[in-house]
């Protein structure tokens, strides 16, 4: 059986959709609140490194465009990483981790892969 941790926002309809759909499909898995818990740096690093700036930077929140011209320059450089550790709203959602393997979004590629053995 594989180990599941859905990353998330409780107040987020896409992660709240996930989470009845794991729950429905009865498919264990951890639940991390990226407001309430935060992330840290190596693990945004790692994320980064397996899915890119691109999957990981959700640049249509609100919390993007509230950022100041300095935080987005941030995310452009090297500073990305720290940026998504310092808010972590700005992570696309969910992110899953699945024995080693980091799938972000909610999509039914992401269900065929929650569901396999």
């Amino acid at each position: 059986m594989s180990s599941i941790t859905l990353y998330g926002i409780t107040s987020c309809d896409t992660c709240r959709r996930a989470r009845k759909w794991l729950e429905d499909k009865e498919i264990p898995y951890d639940y991390h609140d990226l407001r309430l818990d935060g992330i840290d740096h190596a693990q945004v690093l790692g994320w980064l490194e397996k899915v890119g700036r691109e999957a990981l930077l959700n640049r249509q929140s609100r919390t993007w465009r509230e950022l100041s011209d300095a935080a987005r320059a941030r995310a452009e450089g090297n500073g990305l990483a720290h940026l998504l550790t310092d808010v972590p709203t700005l992570i696309k959602r969910p992110v899953f981790e699945v024995d080693g393997d980091v799938l972000v979004g909610f999509d039914y590629r992401v269900q065929q892969r929650l569901m396999a053995p």
